[in-house]
C-alpha cells in the first residue's frame, strides 16, 4: 500500500473555517462545521436509550439545560471563590508548554470542555512572554478519534513540523487521552505527521496526564455549565450524512443563548489573576519538570472498583470526578452519585443539580475523586 507523502497531505483540500462562538477570533479558531441550522437535540430519556442501544452520543445532541437562577448564583460565587486558584493552575500548565515546547508552539484545544483552558493559557503565555500563540479549537470523540481534516488545516497553516500542544479541560477515566495516544500514531502511520499526544488539562485527578495544573479534583466553574461557558458552542457531531470528506467535524452555536452567555466572563475573571499567580506558577513548573510525577492512571482503578461494588458492566456508565458527573447531571440519566465524603466543599453545586433531579447521593470512601456519576442503564439499576 502506498502512504500519501506529506507534500500530498499539504495540497489535500481542506475548507476554510466557519466564523464561530461567541470568543473573539484573536482568543480561539473553531474548526468545525456550522450545523447550527440543523435540529440535533434529542431529549435526555430518548437520547439515553439510543446510546445503550449503540447509536453513537456524537451522533446527536442533548437538549441544553436550562440553569436556575440558584445555580447561575452559585457559577458566579464558585467563580468568585476559585478564579484565582482557576488562574494558577492555568498559569503553572502555560509555563510547562513553553518549557517543553517553546514559543513557536500551536494551541489545539479539544472541544468544547478544552477552548476556555486553551483560551487562558494562551492569554497568559501572551502576557508573559509577549508571544501570541495560534490557538484552535478541533473535535476528538470516543471511538471515532480526532479530525483529521483540522489537523491538516492546522499542517497547511504552520507546517507539519510545527509543535502542537493539546489542551482538555481536566481528566475523568483518560478515555479521551487514550483516543489522542491512538490518533496520533495513525497520523503517524499513514501521513508521518509526527504529533506528541501529550494532553495538557487544568485538573488531572485521573492520574493520566505528565501536563496539568493540579490533581485536586475540584470544581473548575467552566464544568458547571455547557454552551454558556463555551463560546456558545455545542458537542462536536459527526454523522456521515452531515460530514463530508472535506468537511471539518460539525457543531451548533447557540446564538439563541447570547443574553445567557457566560463564556468570556469566565476567561476575563480568571486572566485578571494571571500577574498575581505569575511567579508562584513559574517555581511548580520548575519543580515538576525537575520531578516529573508518575503517570499511573489511579483513577482507572477507582473505576473499576466502582465497577465490582455495584455489579456494573460497562464502564462507560461510570463518569469519575466533578466535571463528568456534572455532565452526568445536565445531560444523561443519573441512576445514582458517590461522592468521597458529605462534607467535601467542592460539591455544592453537585448536591444541588442532584437534589434538583431528584438523584441519590451516597458515599463511596476512598475515591481519588471528589465524585462520580453513575448513569442509569437502560435495563435497570446501574448495570
Amino acid at each position: 500500500m502506498n502512504l500519501p507523502t506529506i507534500e500530498s497531505v499539504l495540497k489535500r483540500k481542506v475548507k476554510s473555517p466557519d466564523p464561530l462562538g461567541s470568543y473573539d477570533p484573536s482568543d480561539v479558531v473553531f474548526l468545525l462545521k456550522d450545523l447550527s441550522h440543523i435540529q440535533l437535540e434529542k431529549e435526555t430519556g430518548e437520547r439515553e436509550q439510543a446510546i445503550q442501544s449503540g447509536v453513537h452520543y456524537s451522533e446527536m445532541l442533548p437538549v441544553e439545560y436550562h440553569p436556575t437562577d440558584e445555580y447561575i448564583e452559585l457559577f458566579h460565587d464558585t467563580l468568585a471563590q476559585s478564579a484565582e486558584k482557576v488562574a494558577m493552575a492555568a498559569a503553572v500548565v502555560a509555563e510547562m508548554i513553553v518549557r517543553k515546547r517553546g514559543l513557536d508552539t500551536v494551541l489545539v484545544s479539544l472541544a468544547r470542555a478544552g477552548t476556555p483552558i486553551g483560551i487562558l493559557v494562551k492569554r497568559y503565555i501572551s502576557m508573559k512572554y509577549n508571544v501570541d500563540m495560534p490557538h484552535y479549537s478541533i473535535s476528538i470523540i470516543r471511538g471515532k478519534g480526532i479530525d483529521e481534516n483540522a489537523i491538516l488545516y492546522i499542517g497547511q497553516q504552520h507546517g507539519l513540523h510545527a509543535p502542537i500542544q493539546f489542551i482538555d479541560g481536566w481528566t475523568g477515566k483518560g478515555a479521551i487521552r487514550k483516543v489522542l495516544v491512538e490518533a496520533c500514531e495513525s497520523l503517524n502511520e499513514r501521513y508521518s505527521i509526527r504529533l506528541d499526544d501529550d494532553l495538557a488539562v487544568l485538573a488531572d485527578p485521573g492520574q493520566c496526564s505528565a501536563t496539568y495544573g493540579t490533581r485536586e479534583d475540584y470544581l473548575i466553574p467552566s464544568a458547571c455549565l455547557n454552551s454558556t461557558v463555551s463560546g456558545l458552542m455545542s458537542r462536536t457531531v459527526l454523522r456521515d450524512d452531515l460530514i463530508g470528506p472535506e468537511d471539518f467535524h460539525g457543531a451548533k452555536w447557540y446564538k439563541e443563548w447570547a443574553s445567557s452567555d457566560l463564556s468570556n466572563v469566565f476567561v476575563d475573571q480568571v486572566s485578571d489573576y494571571f500577574a498575581k499567580v505569575e511567579q508562584e506558577a513559574s517555581l511548580q513548573a520548575d519543580e515538576a519538570l525537575a520531578h516529573p510525577p508518575e503517570v499511573t492512571w489511579q483513577g482507572m482503578q477507582d473505576i473499576q472498583s466502582i465497577q465490582q461494588a455495584f455489579g456494573i458492566g460497562d464502564v462507560n456508565l461510570i463518569k469519575p470526578g466533578i466535571g463528568e458527573t456534572t455532565r452526568v447531571l445536565l445531560r444523561r440519566v443519573p441512576w445514582k452519585i458517590l461522592i468521597d465524603r458529605p462534607n467535601n466543599p467542592n460539591l455544592r453545586h453537585i448536591m444541588l443539580l442532584a437534589q434538583d433531579r431528584g438523584v441519590p447521593v451516597e458515599v463511596f470512601p476512598g475515591l481519588s475523586y471528589s465524585c462520580c456519576g453513575i448513569i442509569q442503564s437502560v435495563k435497570g439499576g446501574g448495570e
